[in-house]
């Protein structure tokens, strides 16, 4: 995690849905966990520098900006628990 100028918190996070794997940055406020954030949202997360891959890994969008509806998320994870070792 990194912190911006406003003093919120960027958490890299792999989103995975039934069709697409994004991997992207999410605001949160200082000491606020991934949980905390996706627990507290309405109905969609606001997730930044996205990078939006099919099921098969080729990319279909890379932007600065976009929404995932909440009903549509399977799973999400910081990035840095999900790669490879």
């Amino acid at each position: 995690m990194s912190e911006g100028d406003s003093g919120m918190t960027r958490a890299s996070v792999v989103i995975l849905t039934s069709e697409y794997r994004i991997r992207g940055e999410l605001s949160l406020a200082p000491d606020e966990r991934v949980t905390d954030y996706v627990t507290s949202a309405r109905n969609f997360i606001a997730v930044t520098n996205a990078e939006v891959r099919a099921n098969d890994g080729r990319i279909v969008f890379n932007a600065d900006f976009l929404n995932v509806h909440r009903d549509h998320i399977q799973v999400i994870a910081p990035f840095e628990l999900t790669h490879k070792n």
